[in-house]
């Protein structure tokens, strides 16, 4: 099943050897404690309404993009809030860039000369995502 990235109508199909690398690093429940200057323990938490982190990783998976992909997963990365649609084992997440970790990078897998690369050329790409 491939993973889906929709925006304004647009679905980009990206491959399956994707790992979702931080999946089970983030909890919704938000807790702080602290002291009353009578020693009494203040706990307060919630649930989180956003923010969860999504890291699409793929170069331990060789999940391997065109250099077109690239072009175009590049482009919608240079709009700044926009919400698109992830959907990752048939569950669909509204999501932003997550500009503060470059929230999408890739790497060519052959290193060539300028006058070699064309759109078929394969990158390994990095998503950073916060779902909102």
């Amino acid at each position: 099943m491939s993973i889906l990235l929709t925006y304004l109508g647009t679905t980009a199909a990206l491959t399956d050897r994707l790992q979702w690398s931080d999946e089970y690093e983030w909890s919704p429940v938000e807790q702080s404690t602290e002291y009353s200057t009578e020693g009494v323990l203040l706990v307060d938490v919630a649930l989180k309404q956003a923010g969860r982190p999504i890291t699409l990783d793929g170069t331990q998976t060789e999940a391997w993009i065109t250099r077109a992909a690239c072009d175009t997963l590049q482009a919608w990365a240079a709009l700044p809030g926009i919400t698109l649609t992830l959907t990752v084992r048939g569950v669909a997440r509204a999501v932003m860039f997550d500009h503060a970790k470059k929230g999408f990078e890739a790497t060519p897998i052959w290193k060539l000369l300028d006058g070699e690369v064309t759109p078929e050329l394969l990158y390994l790409p990095t998503f950073r995502f916060l779902e909102i």
